[in-house]
């Protein structure tokens, strides 16, 4: 977490101080890229439903956030094509009316029988 975090400070131009909060526990970096203020969250846990949380708490505490990217470490989608992804490779997706432009995909633990294999 935190080799992930020196990585994502390392590119702001300027980090401001933080805020104080009471509701809100995440920990966040504040700080400025060109000419955008950026939040910076880092998850306490990994998993969907905690990165949904942070999220959403991070959009409760911040109101005139316009844009939202979640930025991790993954270990891709192994597919012979076009659609390769390999651990390392950068993804951006864009929503469209019918898909939300992320997708989750997991192949669950491999084991024979197992009934949580899912498939690209």
């Amino acid at each position: 977490m935190g080799v992930e975090l020196a990585a994502v400070e390392a590119m702001l131009d300027e980090i401001h101080p933080s805020l104080p909060s009471v509701r809100d526990k995440n920990c966040y970096t504040l700080g400025r890229m060109g000419v955008h203020n950026v939040a910076i969250a880092v998850m306490p846990e990994i998993g969907t439903d905690k990165a949904a949380t942070v999220a959403t708490q991070l959009l409760n505490e911040f109101k005139s956030i316009r844009f939202g990217l979640l930025i991790g470490i993954g270990g891709g989608i192994p597919v012979e094509g076009e659609h390769d992804i390999r651990l390392g490779d950068v993804v951006v997706s864009k929503p469209t009316a019918m898909f939300g432009g992320v997708v989750q995909f997991d192949r669950g633990k491999v084991h024979p029988g197992a009934s949580n294999r899912r498939e690209w």
